[in-house]
């Protein structure tokens, strides 16, 4: 039994207050000896002799009645409807119920989102043995700073020079406009090379590949495949005359499965959170700017977690060294 911190009494000196109260002594005066008052030294007496010594031990402070929880067989009816991939909606009108009770009961038992109702699939964790024998890459959409920093530092208040227009179509479209990171990622070592470029067309993704091919050789790798998701400058003509030229393999990730290239997916949440949203920068090219300096870092100096805590550099020195 676990006693309540600030608990005067606990089962033994309960006892003994109802021996002295049993035993003629008066009800101050065994309260006073116990150290709590009068009407709580009647409710341990009251209790011993009602339920014996059953009563006077602790009881649970919970509630009997609870209005707004569910039978057990209401609550196993909206699991059964959910995992027919009912929405909530529709479980409430089958079953009577309001719908915010419905909504709430879901939340609670983890079947709020639909993407909860498959089984999770198991993790399909792979590395390359030889550096350059597959690279990852993708593309960062980053909208573009103009007359200071944005709403995460203005406190969700938008800038005055990034103004809101409709189109012709009646879309609302920011007036700065964007910048796209493209990122490319060795998956023996996680060496990483990127450019802010302009957009993310074909020939803009074929020449970023083409440099970063040129970085690799630079660090003495040689890239063997390249590995994408099926945005439409991947799959563009002059993306694949270029890996052709370059001698690669172009191999496209399912559709509809990020993780397949997750440590392009990786690489890209740790950039934005350390380079593109860690500092306040006062315009797009100043955040261009700081974009070497925080890449020579991740690369020679940052500890990465799935290296045994070594930058991506330690690794490619450690593969060298092995001969692979």
């Amino acid at each position: 039994m676990k006693l309540h911190a600030n608990a005067r009494t606990c089962p033994k000196s309960r006892r003994l207050l109802v021996d002295r109260l049993e035993g003629g002594c008066s009800l101050r005066s065994a309260a006073e000896a116990a150290g709590v008052s009068e009407r709580t030294a009647a409710k341990w007496l009251a209790r011993w002799r009602k339920e014996g010594a059953t009563g006077l031990e602790d009881r649970s402070s919970a509630p009997k009645r609870v209005p707004t929880r569910l039978p057990a067989d209401r609550l196993a009816a909206i699991e059964a409807l959910r995992r027919l991939r009912m929405t909530a909606a529709e479980i409430a009108e089958v079953l009577g119920m309001a719908l915010s009770t419905v909504s709430r009961w879901l939340a609670k038992i983890g079947l709020g989102k639909r993407s909860r109702l498959a089984p999770p699939e198991p993790p399909n964790r792979y590395e390359r043995k030889r550096p350059g024998e597959l690279i990852h890459v993708d593309v960062k959409k980053l909208g573009r700073i103009q007359g200071g920093a944005g709403k995460r530092v203005r406190g969700g208040q938008r800038s005055p020079y990034n103004r809101q227009e409709k189109d012709r179509a009646g879309v609302r479209r920011n007036t700065v406009g964007w910048e796209f990171v493209h990122v490319c990622v060795d998956d023996a070592t996680r060496l990483a090379y990127v450019e802010v470029l302009a957009d993310e067309k074909g020939v803009t993704a074929a020449g970023f590949l083409r440099r970063a091919v040129r970085w690799f050789k630079g660090m003495g790798i040689v890239v063997e495949r390249v590995l994408s998701d099926n945005g439409s400058c991947y799959r563009s003509e002059v993306h694949a005359r270029a890996c052709a030229e370059l001698g690669m393999r172009h191999l496209l990730t399912r559709p509809y499965r990020p993780r397949t290239n997750g440590k392009a997916e990786r690489f890209i949440q740790t950039l934005t959170n350390r380079w593109a949203y860690g500092a306040i920068y006062g315009s797009s090219a100043e955040r261009t700017a700081a974009l070497p300096g925080w890449l020579d870092h991740y690369n020679f100096r940052r500890r990465h977690g799935s290296l045994g805590h070594r930058p991506p550099a330690a690794r490619l020195a450690e593969l060298e060294q092995r001969g692979e």
